[in-house]
């Protein structure tokens, strides 16, 4: 597993890194490739986001539920996918939201790379999945990984916007301090569930109002 952790992440996640469940948790993937098994994102890209998205600099956090299980999709951030791949359902009911809620143009690609060079850390709360199967690394260690994550955002900063779809990621929200940093939830964009709610809860124009309102650059969510 290649660690490319952003130098201001691996201050505070290093330790991670040396503990038992994540290092039973690594042996667990390495085995999984050794016998052909396809697992996504490719080792390489596991920890992108925190490679292109510094501590320092975040501002918004997207959390999700596990990557996208389709070869060729899941590159490391959260709902992303490179140019070129056709864009999924859910990513399409985000961009139908996005659009809706500041009235800019649905992209015409599915990449996020911007939005995670301005400090939107787009995270997922398990970060692999075998091909094909949704859910198939839950509770094998990634949870506990990610509520440090969490920790680390919540005590090491101040006026961040979390952004919580869907059930697993809501869970997460028992570990924020409300009165540091704004939290908003909403059902997952999944087409199985994005008519229960996600569709006008306006989170982009939400962050902004609140990252402006305390005097931090708003984030420019056009993909062009």
């Amino acid at each position: 597993m290649n660690f490319k952790l952003d130098e201001s992440w691996r201050a505070h996640l290093g330790p991670e890194f040396e503990r038992s469940y994540l290092l039973d948790l690594f042996g667990y993937l390495k085995d999984e490739r050794l016998k052909g098994i396809e697992v996504y994102p490719p080792a390489d890209e596991v920890f992108e986001a925190f490679r292109l998205t510094p501590l320092s600099k975040v501002k918004v956090v997207i959390l999700g539920q596990d990557p996208y299980h389709g070869e060729g999709q899941a590159h490391g951030l959260a709902f992303s996918v490179r140019r070129g791949v056709r864009t999924p359902p859910s990513l399409v009911n985000i961009f139908k939201e996005l659009s809706s809620d500041t009235g800019l143009p649905i992209p015409d690609h599915g990449s996020l790379d911007s939005w995670a060079r301005q400090g939107v850390l787009l995270l997922n709360t398990v970060l692999t999945v075998q091909s094909g199967k949704a859910g198939s690394h839950h509770k094998k260690g990634w949870e506990e990984f990610t509520d440090k994550v969490i920790e680390v955002l919540n005590l090491e900063r101040e006026n961040l916007v979390f952004i919580l779809w869907g059930s697993p990621a809501q869970a997460k929200a028992k570990q924020l301090d409300s009165s540091r940093h704004l939290i908003l939830k909403s059902v997952h964009p999944s087409p199985l569930s994005s008519y229960r709610g996600f569709f006008g809860s306006k989170p982009f124009s939400q962050s902004n109002a609140y990252l402006k309102a305390h005097d931090i650059t708003p984030v420019d969510w056009r993909l062009t």
